[in-house]
């Protein structure tokens, strides 16, 4: 069983002082004999299934690592994925790290400026991607990044690969398989994630070698996780979850990985649950929302006698889906909460719990965690008192920092304590229970949506002069971005206008992060200073109490 002293795991994974995740996740299972045993299951969107070995998959990401040393990518370099759920991604992500570079995968479904925007924060300095995402989403910009010297595209013939990339066949020649891994010190930078706030650009999210501690130990805490299990996590590696708990966690317990190169299709998943017998299954609310959407008939088209572990993570899960697990598998789903930023599950409904549907559950062993007033994050708050959820700093995974913005990062802590930034309530038996976030970012299917990067692109149309975007509930998606506009002297909105703003919104932004919806305004409500307040704007689209307007713009009308 696994220690869940953080201190005993730490000392487990570090040898002679250094400490690297692709050596803890692959090396560590070859020295314990498990060289043969699956480390991953692809199955293709065509039906085929490749299966990789843990030895098979080490030598290839070690040839990825002494790849980027023939190309002169230093130790410490940036390498971004740009990828679906394919091979070469999880190749990409352990040789990168491997290597003792920078890993950051970017989420596909991202349109040019998202994946710009980010790649020039990260000081990318090379990019893993397809032929066609790069000539969709990259090629028109890629000179411009002054970092970026080297761009590997997978798929294709050499001949074939757009000019100024490099073939993936003929980069990964130059590499050797049994290239060691580079012994990174526990605090060495090793992972850059995004994720969204209200105002600004995306913080670049940083995360040491150390990190793998937390995602090993919370795995088993949290998730059950144990040598051998057939594991599925249908999170995009694009997310933290699908890296921290769909590569990086996964390998560390010698389990066998699921990954499907496939959309989401509910008669496709309960097949791929019963047929490739999984024992622990770790997803999304959204999803659980659409497989309950289409019906228990459905479900009870198989058996799944080997799952004996269901979670959820990426927005709170309502209690009904909770209670559907309960009805569709004999089980409950166990929610869990956790940032982009604590870098691992903090807060989880754990295995041998009480599940209280609705509660995002107890702090795991090791975490300190408290309810505390927002004005005054050292004032602690009574039972089923609502307040800021916050941490005590310290636990192995927690970021070090945003990229370039450390005063950023340190608005982010009173004293010993990280704000989340998530208003919570806390029971008498210890559970946490979600109440909102305490600023207007966006949760949409797990995304985090930034309402100033979706405002920002609207502006940048001719047509729009000013623009407010916020989240409307929404029973699938948890949220939908909704925006509200006015428009310049000279335009006049109606349904073409309307059509070429999303279509401008969807092509600049992709339609993950493309508002859903785009009506018009005659104004939108601004404070004195100017700030438009989205605040007002949802409240009076959904008819809800304004609040407190003391510091509203107020317009004379003659």
């Amino acid at each position: 069983m696994v220690s869940n002293s953080w201190h005993s795991v730490r000392e487990t994974f570090t040898r002679d002082g250094s400490l690297n995740i692709a050596e803890v996740a692959l090396d560590r299972q070859i020295a314990a004999g498990h060289g043969d045993d699956i480390a991953i299951r692809f199955l293709r969107k065509t039906g085929g299934v490749e299966s990789i070995s843990y030895a098979d998959l080490t030598s290839a990401s070690a040839s990825f690592a002494s790849a980027l040393v023939a190309h002169d990518v230093a130790r410490g370099g940036r390498v971004f994925s740009l990828l679906g759920r394919v091979p070469e991604l999880y190749v990409a992500a352990l040789g990168t790290l491997r290597r003792g570079a920078v890993f950051t995968p970017l989420f596909s479904a991202f349109g040019p400026e998202p994946i710009r925007t980010r790649m020039e924060i990260g000081r990318a300095d090379v990019l893993v991607t397809t032929a066609s995402l790069f000539r969709r989403k990259v090629a028109s910009w890629a000179e411009q990044l002054n970092n970026l010297r080297l761009i590997i595209i997978i798929d294709g013939e050499p001949q074939d690969a757009p000019a100024g990339t490099l073939y993936y066949s003929t980069f990964i020649q130059a590499g050797a398989p049994d290239y060691p891994a580079v012994a990174t010190a526990p605090e060495d930078l090793a992972l850059i994630h995004f994720t969204s706030g209200t105002t600004g650009k995306p913080k670049g999210v940083m995360h040491v070698h150390e990190a793998v501690v937390g995602h090993h130990v919370s795995a088993a805490a949290a998730l059950d996780m144990r040598q051998g299990d057939r594991y599925w996590c249908t999170a995009d590696p694009g997310w933290v979850t699908g890296t921290s708990y769909g590569i990086i966690a996964p390998l560390t317990h010698g389990v066998s990985m699921l990954v499907d190169e496939a959309e989401f299709d509910p008669r496709r998943w309960y097949q791929v649950l019963a047929d490739e017998r999984v024992n622990v299954w770790y997803t999304a609310p959204t999803a659980i929302r659409m497989l309950m959407k289409a019906g228990l008939d459905l479900t009870r088209e198989h058996q799944y006698p080997d799952l004996r572990f269901m979670a959820s993570v990426g927005e709170p899960l309502n209690p009904s889906a909770v209670l559907w697990g309960q009805e569709a598998f004999g089980q409950p789903f166990h929610d869990n909460w956790w940032q982009t930023e604590t870098g691992c599950i903090m807060i989880a409904n754990c295995p041998g719990q009480a599940v209280k549907p609705g509660a995002m559950g107890k702090a795991l062993p090791g975490v300190e965690a408290a309810v505390a007033a927002q004005n005054d994050p050292g004032k602690q708050l009574d039972i089923d008192q609502v307040g800021e959820l916050v941490l005590r700093k310290g636990w192995p995974s927690m970021m070090r920092g945003y990229v370039d913005e450390m005063e950023r990062y340190e608005r982010c802590f009173s004293g010993d304590w990280y704000q989340t930034g998530d208003l919570v309530k806390r029971d008498a038996d210890g559970y946490f229970w979600f109440v909102s976030r305490a600023d207007d970012v966006i949760q949409s299917a797990g995304h985090l949506i930034s309402p100033f990067e979706v405002e920002s692109t609207l502006l940048a149309h001719a047509a729009v002069a000013e623009a407010a975007v916020i989240g409307l509930p929404d029973d699938t998606m948890g949220e939908v971005v909704a925006a509200y506009v006015a428009v310049n002297p000279g335009y006049q909105w109606d349904e073409t206008l309307q059509r070429d703003v999303m279509a401008h919104a969807r092509k600049r932004l992709g339609p993950s992060v493309a508002p859903r919806s785009i009506e018009c305004l005659d104004e939108l409500p601004r404070t004195r200073s100017g700030k438009i307040m989205r605040r007002l704007v949802k409240a009076r689209v959904l008819g809800l109490e304004e609040g407190d307007t003391s510091t509203l713009e107020r317009v004379e009308h003659d």
